[in-house]
């Protein structure tokens, strides 16, 4: 499967809400293409480099579903994705606009893993803060019961390194995706 390929220095999660201001020509006709066919684009963690030149990029990243788009005072263009489906990156083109064209496999979805005892106050404390975050998370459909849910959440809100981001993207386990953030959540925790 070929998808246009959106280098960031951000981890989008399955489930997860993507705001974007775009500015650059390449990806304001990506994104007009994507909305005209209804299509997704693939979100990836860049590793080396910055979002507006070249970069190296991780091979695992997700698929991004517009959901709403406005025209901001200053002229950008604003746009808000949700995470879709996990991919793997086989290889990639770079069009004559600049535009990345990747070869991809989708990664199966996860099944629902029922959140474990031990972390059911996770998901209050989660509810009280996707609930302060207002408008972003609006979009978002809430399953407090799956851990591989509540594991996206809390990877995408806590202050953890972005290669810490991007291991939480790639582990399939959503029990181990939360063990290897307790360090993080026992830090912020009231």
């Amino acid at each position: 499967m070929e998808i246009p390929l959106f280098p960031l220095h951000t981890v989008l999660y399955p489930g997860g809400p993507l705001p974007l201001r775009i500015f650059e020509q390449r990806y304001l006709d990506m994104i007009s293409r994507c909305l005209k066919s209804e299509s997704l684009f693939g979100v990836l963690l860049i590793k080396n480099g910055n979002e507006a030149g070249l970069a190296e990029t991780w091979n695992v990243g997700t698929l991004a579903k517009i959901v709403d788009w406005y025209q901001g005072s200053d002229g950008l263009l604003g746009v808000t994705a949700i995470g879709q489906q996990r991919f793997r990156l086989n290889s990639g083109r770079r069009e004559h606009d600049g535009l990345l064209i990747g070869d991809v496999d989708l990664l199966p979805d996860l099944p629902i893993c029922p959140l474990p005892e031990e972390y059911k106050p996770l998901a209050k404390i989660l509810e009280g803060v996707l609930d302060d975050l207002g408008r972003l998370y609006e979009e978002v459909e809430r399953h407090y019961d799956d851990a591989g849910w509540i594991s996206y959440r809390f990877a995408e809100i806590l202050p953890i390194t972005p290669p810490q981001k991007q291991n939480c993207l790639e582990t399939d386990d959503p029990i181990e995706r939360l063990k290897s953030m307790r360090p993080a959540l026992d830090s912020v925790r009231l």
